[in-house]
């Protein structure tokens, strides 16, 4: 399964961060923990640091937004054997956004939902090193500047050996019963990897505590 597949198959069709003090971050209402798939889209950012404009989910094919076992078993060559391997984890559904252009800077997050954080930090694990193998490239695991538990993956090269608009980053990370996959494609490889890093612990901050 390659779902980073489909960020570069985008992209070829195709947070502003506000701090808080101490105080307000330990008075913050705790996120509800969603039940369904609507209710963990609500739980995804709605912005990036970057400003790139978000991308309609019905733009893009197949749309983003909701997804379903089914739905992330179809990216797969062999979409019945993935259902299999979903249900092994514990996939119980996810959301996917999309912003940037058609044929510049893209960034993207996948949020998915899981049984229980066995099922997630797993997949996340898997995701990381089959999209390590597409791209051939070297995975770092709990990376500085990222939470333990994720994989940092950096592609420098464009054109067609990566099907990527420009030099890319990548990071998978294991939240509690959550997985966090986070793609950003940038004109410079140090873009690329500030964006990276703001988005997911943004996402992250999102989340139920784990």
């Amino acid at each position: 399964m390659s779902r980073g597949g489909r960020v570069a198959l985008s992209a070829g069709l195709l947070l502003v961060l506000a701090g808080c003090t101490p105080d307000e971050a330990d008075s913050a209402t705790p996120s509800p923990t969603p039940e369904t798939a609507e209710q963990l889209g609500d739980l995804v950012l709605d912005a990036v640091p970057s400003g790139l404009a978000r991308i309609p989910d019905a733009d893009l094919q197949p749309p983003a937004g909701a997804k379903t076992v089914e739905d992330v078993a179809s990216y797969a060559q062999d979409p019945a054997r993935e259902r299999s391997v979903l249900r092994d984890y514990g996939y119980r559904h996810g959301w996917e956004r999309f912003w940037g252009s058609t044929t510049g800077p893209l960034t993207s997050v996948f949020l998915d939902q899981f049984d229980d954080p066995a099922g997630a930090a797993t997949y996340a694990r898997d995701l990381a090193r089959n999209d390590a193998e597409v791209y051939d490239g070297v995975l770092r695991h709990d990376p500085e500047g990222l939470p333990d538990g994720c994989s940092l993956l950096i592609v420098p090269g464009t054109g067609t050996e990566t099907g990527l608009a420009g030099p890319a980053a990548f990071a998978w990370c294991g939240h509690g019963s959550f997985s966090v996959a986070v793609t950003v494609v940038a004109d410079r490889e140090e873009t690329a990897t500030e964006e990276l890093r703001a988005v997911v612990l943004a996402q992250l901050e999102e989340l139920p505590a784990s």
